[in-house]
Parts: C-alpha cells; structure tokens; sequence
C-alpha cells in the first residue's frame, strides 16, 4: 500500500489515528513525491532529522519516479488537469500507484477518485 501525504502529515502531527493506520499497513511505502513533500513542510533541521530519522527506523520505503511513472503522470494531467484540477504532485503519486500494481490510501479522495483504475483506500481522521 502506498500512503498519500496527508497521512504522514497526521502522523508527524501526532494523530493517533494515523498512527494506527501505519503500524497496520505494512510494508509502509510512498512516493518519491510524498517524501519530497514532507521535507518542503520542514519548519527547521531538528524536524528534518527526526523526519529522517523515523524513515530509516522504521524502514519505509520510498519510491522513485521512473519514466513510466511520468509517462503516465503526463497522461493524467492531459486528461485530467482541466476537468477535475489534477495537480502535478497527485498525477505523479496516482502514476506511482498504478505502475507499482499497488493500492493508494489518501484523505484526500476528491484528488484521486476520478481515476477509475486506481485502486483507493480512504483514510479517515475523524
């Protein structure tokens, strides 16, 4: 399963629930873009190691962009982008999903839910 940003920013937030929801879906994955984007939401270099930190120690994996992966991205944001305001970040985290045969849990369902290949699981915080 790979896990959309949002979850990990309820994680690094100390939401419980987000907690739970990763110590139950192992192997815990993300995309190359989800990790990028937690590092930009860094406010100083103690959180960026603890970020770092918690990644190796837990051993999360991350995914890279492969052309595959921005193949497919560029095929979203051509059909999407318009009509449903695909953002690059969500093409690209969709993209890694769908090439990995994998499932993609989100909050955020309203980024994803127009793709029907792409199989959802939908976190909830509350």
């Amino acid at each position: 399963m790979i896990i959309d940003s949002d979850i990990f920013i309820w994680y690094f937030r100390g939401n419980a629930r987000a907690a739970d929801f990763l110590a139950n879906n192992h192997p815990v994955t993300l995309s190359a873009v989800s990790y990028i984007e937690l590092l930009q939401g860094m406010r100083n270099k103690q959180e960026l190691s603890a970020f770092r930190k918690e990644i190796h120690n837990r051993d999360w994996k991350i995914l890279t962009i492969t052309p595959e992966i921005t193949s497919r991205a560029m095929t979203y944001i051509e059909e999407y982008a318009l009509s449903h305001a695909m953002a690059l970040a969500d093409s690209l985290i969709a993209a890694t999903a769908m090439e990995n045969g994998d499932v993609l849990a989100t909050g955020n369902m309203k980024h994803y839910q127009f793709l029907a290949d792409l199989d959802l699981v939908q976190f909830e915080i509350d």
